[in-house]
């Protein structure tokens, strides 16, 4: 690896991976997946009982218990102190070069982005709970491993794995590929200013959305669960598109992705965002604007008379059933209703649905046309006062334009990554190992993953010392004899296995590490107390230690690696 600022500065980026890093270096967002894809914990998932038996089943009965799986073993963290604390010019100086404060501004939830008027409304800092910091302070939110995901079961105040939406994302695309059989080139992962989420070309289209899983179906069912999935496509800009081919990026130039992959996300993504007009989806819509069901009404047979229902009394009944409004269990949700419930007149005032739909269907009614709108706004204004109002808010409903990053950019050709789902771990391993002079990717993968055996120590050394803030104020109360008991009172087992290293506060928040891993942990609070002062830190396979000015510090390691660097070491 060439020694440029840029490559140093982008490789420890590939160690700590706080959303900030991701944003200025979109490449590391699948750089992480790659890594998790290496992880044997993920391989580890393929043996579990529930997974066998759905081995020969279809990829979507896998993607479903992948889905509860995920649900099961990680909660959704956002705990502002889980990776400290930064300020905001400390990060506006570090990347200024690269892009400026107010470029950074305009789509990044931490320095001054707010999004549409409900993010505006909401107030972003109050609702990220930063209102109680000076308004320079921000979070490290650092996307972990799932090494580091799942570590979190060590950690006070957790039963089980945790991670934020960045975080869960990865996850989702390196299971799916490893444990659900999806091709990585049928996955892409979709960034805005304030969630992560990956779109799963399969079927009609699955979104990942932090623990769970949207199908078309879901994010058009009028639920509450589904109207929150629904708020960053709806409202933010997406300002990176990452895929196995490589990505694209709201602010830059330049796109590493393969065009033609673009233009699939960009086809298949509107077309899982648009729902035609029709019952079903106008169904739906009630089910969310319930304000509007007082003017529908809905007709069924009995016996060659005809019999009519509320539709707020039908919604009603929905609550306590299994069977829904205008789906294949319509029927069977109408044996539900009480007797007493039903009308033998028509109710005035109020639209038959069996005549909506036929009208519907006469005329072939798009609410995205003009011409349809008016003639549908004609239709309902005898029963509806704000009719015009009524189609607005459908065609929000039933269509969302994403604002994906422009295609008009200079794509850059690169040599892709080819990986069958039928690849075992090793086999994995040994490709990325091979292409890493041939692919960016992959070789930022082997930092993400932290395989130390294969990489500069440099960057793991400089993300160590300059952004692992946690173990610096657990240790501040500390003197440096303090801290070194506390350190070997940890339990000497790292969260990695092989040869990979834990940073700092990984160590910290997980109270465990290798000695080697120690010894770092031990090198960022000397450094940060004493940051003139040249450390050295010396790993001969069975030891580790740290040479400062004011002693030695010893640790006992079982990684197995050799190495000495000192720090500062630009």
């Amino acid at each position: 690896m060439e020694s440029t600022k840029l490559d140093l500065e982008k490789y420890s980026s590939a160690i700590t991976l706080s959303d900030m890093e991701i944003f200025i270096f979109p490449e590391l967002m699948y750089s992480l997946v790659l890594a998790n894809c290496m992880s044997p914990v993920l391989w580890n998932w393929c043996e579990d009982k529930s997974f066998k038996k759905l081995s020969k089943k279809s990829t979507y009965r896998r993607i479903m218990r992948l889905k509860q799986y995920i649900m099961d073993e990680y909660e959704f963290n956002l705990d502002l102190n889980t990776w400290g604390l930064t300020h905001k010019d400390k990060e506006l100086e570090r990347f200024n070069s690269y892009i400026s404060a107010e470029r950074i501004g305009q789509c990044n939830a931490l320095f001054g982005y707010e999004g549409d008027k409900y993010y505006y409304d909401m107030d972003i800092r109050r609702h990220f709970g930063l209102d109680k910091y000076d308004s320079d302070i921000i979070p490290y939110w650092k996307t972990e491993t799932v090494e580091a995901m799942s570590a979190f079961r060590y950690k006070q105040g957790y039963s089980g794995g945790a991670g934020e939406c960045v975080s869960l994302s990865a996850l989702y695309a390196a299971a799916m590929f490893i444990v659900g059989g999806v091709p990585l080139e049928d996955m892409f992962m979709l960034l805005t200013p304030l969630h992560s989420q990956n779109f799963i070309d399969i079927q009609d289209g699955i979104l990942t959305n932090n623990r769970r899983i949207v199908t078309k179906t879901m994010w058009y069912n009028g639920s509450e669960i589904s109207m929150k999935a629904q708020r960053a496509l709806k409202n933010e800009k997406v300002t990176i598109v990452a895929h196995i081919s490589g990505h694209v990026h709201f602010l830059y130039d330049d796109a590493t992705i393969s065009p033609a992959q673009y233009t699939r996300i960009q086809n298949k993504l509107y077309q899982y965002l648009s729902a035609p007009t029709d019952i079903p989806i106008i169904a739906s819509f009630l089910r969310y604007k319930m304000d509007y069901q007082k003017y529908f009404q809905i007709c069924r047979d009995c016996h060659g008379q005809p019999q009519f229902v509320k539709a707020e009394v039908l919604f009603h009944y929905e609550h306590g059933s299994k069977f829904r409004v205008a789906d294949e269990t319509h029927e069977k949700l109408l044996d539900e209703v009480s007797n007493e419930d039903f009308y033998i007149y028509q109710l005035p005032g109020r639209i038959r649905c069996d005549k909506l739909e036929a009208f519907l269907r006469e005329n072939s009614i798009d609410v995205r046309n003009e011409e349809s709108r008016n003639l549908f706004v004609e239709f309902l204004s005898p029963y509806i006062p704000e009719a015009v109002d009524f189609i607005n808010e459908l065609l929000d409903f039933a269509h969302t334009d994403p604002q994906l990053p422009s295609p008009d950019k200079t794509y850059v050709p690169t040599r892709q990554l080819e990986i069958p789902t039928d690849i075992t771990r090793e086999g994995l391993i040994e490709y990325l190992s091979g292409m890493r002079e041939h692919n960016e990717l992959a070789n930022l993968a082997f930092y993400a993953y932290r395989d130390m055996a294969v990489c500069d120590w440099r960057p793991f050394v400089k993300a160590a010392v300059e952004r692992n803030p946690v173990s610096i104020e657990i240790m501040a109360e500390k003197g440096l004899n303090e801290v070194y008991a506390w350190l070997g009172r940890l339990e000497d087992v790292s969260i990695y296995d092989a040869q990979r290293l834990a940073q700092p506060d990984e160590v910290a928040n997980y109270s465990r590490g290798d000695g080697l891993e120690k010894a770092v942990l031990m090198a960022n609070v000397y450094h940060n107390r004493f940051p003139d002062e040249k450390i050295s830190i010396i790993a001969d396979r069975s030891s580790a230690v740290v040479k400062t000015g004011a002693g030695e510090f010893r640790f006992a390691s079982t990684k197995g690696l050799a190495q000495e660097i000192t720090v500062p070491f630009i």
